[in-house]
This record gives C-alpha cells, structure tokens and sequence, in this order.
C-alpha cells in the first residue's frame, strides 16, 4: 500500500484524495491530508465566488469545466455519505460577457472555440441583449456572449466539506498542522515534516498548498510560479429586482452576480497594485471609486445601491499564463502539483481530483488529458493563453 501525503485540504487536495480512495478494487492508499486550519478561514475554498463556466478560449479548460458541471449536478449520489446528502445550491443562470468595439473579434473567436467544444452558449447583438435583459444600459456595447446551461454559481465551502466528508468516509486521514519541509533522498521525497517535529513518510507527496505552493517547492528546489493575489468581495443590496440576472463581466472588467436577494462583486486591481502576498484586507475604496460609479452606468437601478459587507481571499494566481499545473517536474519524481488555477480552482477541482489521481495510480492519464497544464510547458516557455480571464 503507497502512503500519499497530500499537502493542503481545501477543494483541489480533497477531490484528489476523494478519488485516490474511491475504487475498490485495484492498488489502494494510505492518504493523509496535511491542513493547518480546519476552520478554512483564509482559505481559497471558503472566500471564493463559488462559480463555474464553459465559456474559455482553450480546450482544455473547457473540457475541465464541462465535467466539472456534470459531476456537480450528480453530486447528490457521487459525494453521499449514508443518509447524508451533499447539497450545494448550485443555479445554472450563465455567465453574460460584454464586449466594446474592441472586444468583439476576441469574442467571436471564442464563441466558435467554445461552439466546437459543444459549449451552449449564444452571442446577442444589442438589440438581443436589451430585449432578453431590459435592465442593462447598452450604452458602448458591440455584443455580448451568454452561456445558456452549464454555467452559473454554488456554495464553495459546501462543496469543499462535502469532499472531505466523503474522503473520510472512505479512509483519508486529516491532520491538522503546518507542513514545514520534506525530506528528500535522491530524486525522490520520503516525507513531509510538520511544525510539532513529526515527518510524515511517504512514497507519494502532493502539493495542493494553494496560495502557498510555491513554498511547497521551494522545499523540494524547484521554482513554482504561483502567488497569492488579494481579491476583495462585496455584497450589495438592490431595491430593485433584476429578473434572470446572470453573472454578468463589464467591459470594465467588473463583475457581478445575485447572492440570495442581494448581490456579490468584485474586480481584479491594475497590475502594478496586484502585490504578491498581500494582506487579506478588504479593498473598500475601490467600491466607491470605481465599482459604484460603473455598475451603476451598466444598470441604472444600481445607482440606489447600499454596500453590505465585504471581504477579501487570495487567487492562487499562476504568474506565467494564469492557468493550472498540473503534474510531476522532471526534478522530482514523486511529487506531484496541482496548483496555479488562478480563479478557476473550485470549478476545475474535479477534473483535477480525477486526473491527479490518476497520475499516481497509472502513471498516465485516463479520462481526460490534462497534458496541456503540465509542468512542460513552463519549463519550454511555451504559455498557454487564456482571453477569457477574469
């Protein structure tokens, strides 16, 4: 039996540990998830907007996503556990891209990318987006794009828990400390040690640490391009109701989705003010600054809008082309990465649960090939360009 330390329990260790022990029969593990706060409260799984589409520019993260929704829908039988059933609250209202003059062709060009893939999803002409969503000031607009089914949003921090319950269920092994090395014999680790003295033997380590990944492999000497990246949330209320409201992305690059009877928020900061690392202090001077002023050109009904609350979390933002690693480095021949999914972690977690479990018990992949974000194409400077990034 082959002793899996995984590092980091949020959504993508879980589903990786879910799947290692799910079969029966064939070759089984010792899998014991290293988290160092099981009450997830910095955690990427927990401060997400818990959110999933179709609608990328490159296969691979379409073909992701698309299992991603189709396990989310079967959730219910796949993650019970007894008379216990996992529920979500996952909506499937779509994703509405706006586009400029500017961004038309770009979205056209992902449309027929996303077409091919069998993506449900439809442009609109103004006059199309005015008549499906009356409410939206049209002013600038070229086209937009729609996601018809497949995409819409759910709770994260329920999808993580209903992961772990069920890896636990089947054997998984959490302990609750901080990972502070590994110890290393050649080309191969053969533990992890921990912050109370223990190391944790191993013949297989997995690095799912997230916003601290790159630490992770550091230990083991190699350069992982992962940072955490603050994003601030915010919740605001609405007198006016907003009837099928999606998640909407503005050509200011805000977005916005319903929360319940309210609304979430957010934005990704200017380049020079997106600092590795930084404190998980909610950016309040952006809402008044920025975002009010331009939700409330987009939809004239949010000019009432009241703020009422706000948080912050970190993207584990992949620094080379801000898409996931996925894999073994040629370096280290049994640690694996599954980190960098810079935004698309929860939705993509399990296809990436499944395929890294897959690596480890075939050495190959199986059901889907997730070659295209593997370490390969960072050490080849070859990046793989996401147009559809938010």
């Amino acid at each position: 039996m082959r002793r899996v330390v995984i590092v980091g329990g949020g959504a993508i260790g879980s589903a990786i540990a879910y799947f290692l022990t799910r079969d029966s029969d064939g070759e089984r593990f010792e899998v014991v998830v290293v988290e160092r706060d099981f009450s997830y409260r910095q955690a990427s799984s927990a401060l997400s907007a818990s959110s999933i589409r179709q609608q990328f520019s490159t296969a691979i993260n379409i073909r992701m996503s698309l299992y991603g929704i189709d396990f989310l829908r079967h959730l219910g039988q796949t993650l019970r556990v007894g008379d216990e059933m996992p529920e979500i609250g996952l909506v499937e209202p779509g994703y509405l891209y706006l586009a400029s003059q500017a961004g038309a062709d770009v979205l056209r060009e992902n449309h027929a990318m996303q077409k091919a893939h069998a993506v449900d999803v439809a442009l609109l002409t103004p006059d199309e987006l005015k008549a499906r969503f009356p409410w939206i000031s049209t002013e600038g607009i070229a086209l937009a794009s729609l996601g018809l089914s497949g995409e819409g949003w759910y709770d994260g921090y329920s999808l993580l828990q209903a992961f772990r319950r069920k890896a636990v269920s089947q054997g998984v092994r959490y302990v609750q400390a901080q990972a502070t090395g590994l110890r290393r014999d050649g080309r191969s680790l053969t533990g992890v040690q921990l912050d109370d003295g223990e190391t944790l033997d191993a013949d297989v380590v997995v690095n799912a640490a997230g916003a601290w990944a790159a630490k992770v492999a550091q230990w083991a000497g190699i350069d992982l391009p992962v940072r955490g990246r603050r994003r601030s949330v915010f919740s605001f209320s609405c007198p006016q109701a907003l009837p099928g409201c999606p998640l909407l992305i503005d050509t200011s690059g805000i977005w916005l989705r319903p929360e319940g009877r309210q609304f979430i928020c957010g934005f990704a900061p200017p380049e020079d003010r997106d600092h590795d690392d930084a404190p998980l202090e909610v950016e309040y001077e952006a809402f008044d600054g920025f975002i009010w002023p331009a939700l409330a050109e987009r939809i004239p009904a949010f000019e009432a809008i009241r703020m009422t609350g706000a948080w912050a979390g970190y993207y584990e933002m992949n620094l080379f082309d801000h898409n996931a690693i996925l894999g073994l480095h040629p370096d280290c021949d049994n640690l694996y990465f599954a980190n960098g999914f810079s935004g698309h972690g929860l939705q993509q977690c399990p296809a990436a649960g499944r395929g890294i479990a897959e690596l480890i018990r075939f050495g190959e992949y199986r059901s889907l090939d997730l070659s295209p974000v593997s370490f390969a194409r960072i050490l080849e400077n070859t990046p793989l360009l996401e147009k559809n990034v938010i």
